[in-house]
């Protein structure tokens, strides 16, 4: 069984409550196990605002999902993210050697310029 890295971003609807949010983020990652894939990490970038309006809602939760899976359950995990209403946008890329290198990166806190320069200021 061939596997490649996946990157997937998705925008929840702001009307929904913490939990729901959580539970709906819950869904697609035990989706994604329960199909068979290494779930490398899960980031919520919190409720942020969009450059544009969809469906009359200009703000949104974001999650990001990083995983490892076979081709073929793409397009079960895309059309998962179809059917729920409280998804508005969906996005999943393959991440090729130096995307798997930036992730790795992002996700040790190399691009945190902010904590970086709270830190000097400190000293």
């Amino acid at each position: 069984m061939f596997q490649r890295n996946y990157e997937t971003v998705f925008i929840l609807t702001p009307v929904l409550s913490d939990v729901q949010m959580k539970d709906t983020v819950d869904k697609f990652v035990n989706l994604l196990k329960e199909e068979g894939a290494d779930v490398i990490n899960v980031e919520n970038w919190g409720l942020k605002k969009m450059a544009y309006a969809i469906d009359k809602k200009t703000t949104g939760f974001y999650v990001l999902v990083e995983f490892k899976a076979d081709p073929t359950i793409i397009s079960k995990f895309e059309l998962e993210f179809r059917r729920d209403e409280k998804v508005m946008r969906f996005l999943t890329t393959v991440l090729e050697k130096h995307g798997i290198a930036y992730a790795e990166r992002r996700r040790k806190g190399e691009f945190n310029k902010k904590s970086e320069a709270k830190e000097e200021q400190a000293k």
